[in-house]
């Protein structure tokens, strides 16, 4: 979801410097992140970790994924079979705070009905709590359609840029943070928590006065705290938060941004996003394996940059670092458009090349070499009943007409 836009607002000293003193009191009083010794036990006991960012083809966003009158059990179970057929064994899914306001037991039934179809098909998946990325005002209830042409033209932020600047929500975030580690905190069937996806994106770009002004600030100030509460639940599985500005330095935290090191200082595993050629991919996981743990690239795989199956998989295996591109099956979030569509949206000009996804909605495959090369290099692939097993020409970046059904 790497997609940047810089800005500047004004915000109170005072409600700064409280935020400060609250992050200070959090790390003190937190954990601390689990020794070396505990990461590399916990990473022997993984298979070389291969997966895909996954929503349902027809979920817009996390609430759509979720809701009650929207969360579909057969569509999943569809889905993550032609997964199981590539040999994946692992998901990164994004929660939402609002879920958990909404209807807390609901969602956590459902949250075990989605683990409950995963393990059936050997995939355990890590779970995203929080997310800084695109549209700052989600609301519960009916989602809007995509917009024509959109890269992930729903997707919401959680929390929102209303409960981010708003000290007097935090105890409804505490809630939920601890309320859903704990309650899946022994659970094996997940792999790991993701406390907080991309937490400095800001999207002013694309939503202009949308964001909570500072946000930078506030953010600092309130992911120690996050991570305090998820490990405050006493979950057995690690915690993580994605390092992902990749014209940064992560060579020492001295070169670090602030967020940065406090990803780095309070993750058991680390995890990163990389959509750069095999050059870049190497730069970072060179930085990241001096620190010697677990790591797991959470995002890669955008083709026209050069991330792609054929350039970071066998590396990435060589060094047994997991891997969990975006996108499993175009849907709606219409992930294929690069990211340039918010700008010019793909309705009167070609696609020549898919920006994310691996399969056509009916699970056939966008290229068979990339498939072929999945299966091989994980040696765990099985023949899925319908699905990526179809008959599928390599593709010409055509989208497949049940694809273009928005």
């Amino acid at each position: 979801m790497a997609h940047r836009a810089m800005r500047g607002a004004y915000r109170p000293a005072l409600l700064l410097a409280f935020l400060a003193a609250l992050s200070l009191a959090a790390t003190a009083s937190a954990q601390a992140a689990w020794p070396k010794s505990r990461a590399a036990a916990w990473s022997a006991q993984q298979p070389w970790l291969v997966g895909a960012n996954y929503i349902p083809a027809n979920a817009i966003n996390q609430l759509q994924m979720w809701q009650a009158d929207s969360f579909d059990p057969g569509r999943i179970d569809r889905e993550l079979g032609w997964a199981q057929s590539l040999g994946m064994n692992t998901m990164r899914v994004f929660l939402h705070d609002l879920l958990w306001q909404q209807d807390a037991a609901g969602f956590a039934q459902r949250l075990d009905r989605f683990l409950e179809i995963a393990a059936r098909h050997g995939i355990r998946p890590m779970l995203v709590l929080f997310d800084s990325c695109w549209n700052p005002r989600p609301q519960l209830g009916p989602q809007p359609p995509p917009r024509p042409g959109v890269h992930n033209s729903g997707w919401v932020q959680s929390p929102s840029a209303q409960a981010l600047a708003d000290t007097a929500e935090y105890p409804r975030l505490q809630a939920y943070v601890r309320g859903i580690v704990g309650r899946f905190a022994h659970d094996d069937r997940i792999l790991a928590w993701d406390v907080w996806n991309e937490p400095t994106n800001l999207n002013d770009t694309l939503f202009p006065g949308a964001e909570a002004p500072r946000k930078v600030e506030l953010v600092l100030a309130l992911l120690p705290q996050v991570f305090a509460w998820a490990r405050s639940a006493g979950p057995a599985q690690p915690l993580t938060s994605a390092l992902w500005i990749s014209e940064d330095d992560w060579s020492t935290p001295q070169r670090m941004q602030p967020i940065e090191r406090i990803q780095l200082e309070n993750s058991d595993i680390l995890s990163f996003h990389n959509y750069q050629d095999v050059d870049g991919f190497k730069r970072h996981l060179g930085w990241l394996l001096q620190y010697e743990r677990p790591i797991i690239l959470s995002e890669y795989m955008a083709r026209g940059f050069g991330s792609t199956f054929q350039a970071i998989l066998p590396l990435a295996k060589e060094h047994r670092v997991g891997t969990i591109n975006w996108g499993l099956v175009a849907g709606k979030t219409q992930t294929y458009y690069p990211w340039d569509s918010w700008q010019a949206p793909y309705v009167n000009r070609p696609l020549k090349i898919w920006h994310h996804d691996i399969l056509h909605t009916d699970g056939s495959p966008y290229s068979k070499t990339e498939v072929d090369l999945i299966r091989k290099l994980t040696a765990r692939g099985t023949a899925a009943r319908g699905g990526i097993t179809s008959p599928a020409a390599e593709s010409s970046g055509r989208l497949n007409p049940r694809t273009r059904r928005r």
